[in-house]
């Protein structure tokens, strides 16, 4: 087993490198740990704009990135310490997720912390989860990668995860928001991130004593890198992969009540509608047709509003009041 612990809080970078050791090493077991700076990580199936509170996350430069795995949609910083299992599919069942999480239950266990995984992939203390775990087979090597939850900012998750729910109608997986903890409280006092982390690479090095401590090198980060600008910071992949879904959305702003309807495929507009009782001198009809094809983006839309005259659509207007419809 390799034992390796990520150099980067960057979370396209963090992100991207598990898919990346799949390629690099298609034999060996690996054990990846990694802190990342805030950012949201989104399960592979499900529709990211239902997940996120999309201005919040904007306002706070919270990373959004598509992760390769099934599951929920989870919040991670500083706080929160990420390990990563890596080992040939065939040694393990795959739904089986103890195997991998008791590394984590034996060292909370000796820490006098009565951890313990419950249900099909959560671990709890007191009844309240802090860590969760997703997993993914490819290129016959099987991935089981979880959140442990030390010491976490808990409002901001709550935010940044929070979305109103009258707004999607989705066809995607939604995150179950299970009552979370953090395990500062139960640690002694003084305990970090950095910590704990120690204390479970040596967990790991006492349950596996072949391991060997690794790091990436400098064609390791450059072919991740790359990877990262492919694939894991771009919005076809963290945004345009999402299932189809509804939205909907209304306002009301000095021209009036305006409500808008979008069908959206693969982050596409197919459809959209919008209604109201503002006064307009052309077809609102247009601008359906305008937005048909474009990026449920908003700086996409951001371009195409500014490009067309819209109090000759909705009256009295400015751009901004329309893009907020988009939100």
């Amino acid at each position: 087993m390799l034992i390796i612990d990520s150099p980067s809080d960057n979370a396209y970078f963090n992100i991207a490198s598990e898919e990346y050791l799949l390629g690099k090493y298609p034999k060996e077991d690996i054990f990846l740990l990694y802190v990342n700076a805030p950012s949201i990580i989104i399960g592979k199936f499900q529709n990211t704009l239902a997940e996120i509170n999309l201005d919040y996350v904007n306002e706070n430069n919270i990373k959004v990135v598509r992760r390769m795995s099934g599951g929920g949609a989870v919040y991670h910083d500083a706080g929160n310490l990420n390990f990563s299992f890596h080992t040939l599919l065939g040694n393990h069942d795959f739904m089986d997720f103890s195997t991998f999480t008791q590394p984590v239950v034996s060292l909370l266990n000796k820490l006098d912390i009565p951890a313990r995984l419950e249900g099909r992939n959560d671990l709890l203390v007191d009844g309240k989860k802090f860590s969760g775990n997703a997993k993914l087979a490819k290129n016959g090597k099987m991935i089981q990668h979880g959140t442990i939850l030390i010491n976490s900012q808990m409002q901001v998750l709550s935010d940044a995860l929070k979305v109103n729910p009258l707004k999607f109608v989705d066809k995607a997986v939604k995150s179950n928001r299970a009552r979370v903890t953090n395990l500062i409280g139960y640690l002694p006092s003084g305990f970090t991130t950095v910590h704990f982390k120690k204390l479970l690479m040596e967990e790991m090095k006492l349950e596996n004593p072949e391991a060997k401590i690794s790091t990436f090198s400098p064609v390791d980060i450059e072919n991740i890198e790359k990877l990262i600008k492919e694939k894991y910071e771009t919005w076809d992949w963290n945004f345009g992969f999402s299932p189809n879904y509804n939205f909907k959305k209304a306002i009301k702003i000095p021209a009036g009540f305006i409500e808008l309807h979008l069908d959206v495929h693969k982050g596409y507009i197919e459809r959209a509608k919008i209604f109201g009782d503002f006064f307009a001198s052309k077809s609102i009809h247009e601008i359906e047709s305008l937005l048909v094809g474009k990026k449920h983006e908003l700086e996409e839309i951001d371009l195409l509003l500014r490009s067309v005259d819209l109090t000759a659509y909705f009256g009295q207007v400015d751009a901004s009041e329309i893009l907020t419809l988009f939100k």
